[in-house]
């Protein structure tokens, strides 16, 4: 059975950091396309960061400077590292697998999302 498990998630001042983690089960991480997306209260789910089945990473151009995706093949899982956080972060992260870079289907795995908020 295919699951995706976010963890990592909490309550964090404006700059300080945040390492997600999404644990896979039931496929292996390198042979899918691993993404984070996240979604603000009233706002459209976004495309954060991907990593290729190759390992090519790719960040959101507003994000690159702060985020940073890995993924432990070993392990089994992939991670969000997030610095320098702002309030505009604030939102639910969720990991997602899929089968193209980049590219979002139906046929995606979507895990159930753990709560970002950056408050002071």
């Amino acid at each position: 059975q295919v699951q995706l498990v976010e963890s990592g998630g909490g309550l964090v001042q404006p700059g300080g950091s945040l390492i997600l983690s999404c644990a896979a089960s039931g496929f292996t991480v390198e042979g899918y396309a691993m993404n984070w997306y996240r979604q603000a209260p009233g706002k459209e789910r976004e495309l954060v960061a991907a990593i290729s089945q190759s390992g090519q990473a790719s960040i959101d151009f507003t994000l690159k400077d702060r985020f940073a995706i890995t993924r432990d093949n070993d392990k089994n899982a992939v991670y969000l590292q997030m610095s320098s956080l702002k309030t505009e972060d604030t939102a639910v992260y969720y990991c997602n697998a899929g089968t193209l870079f980049l590219t979002r289907t139906s046929g995606d795995y979507w895990g159930q999302g753990t709560q970002v908020t950056v408050s002071s």
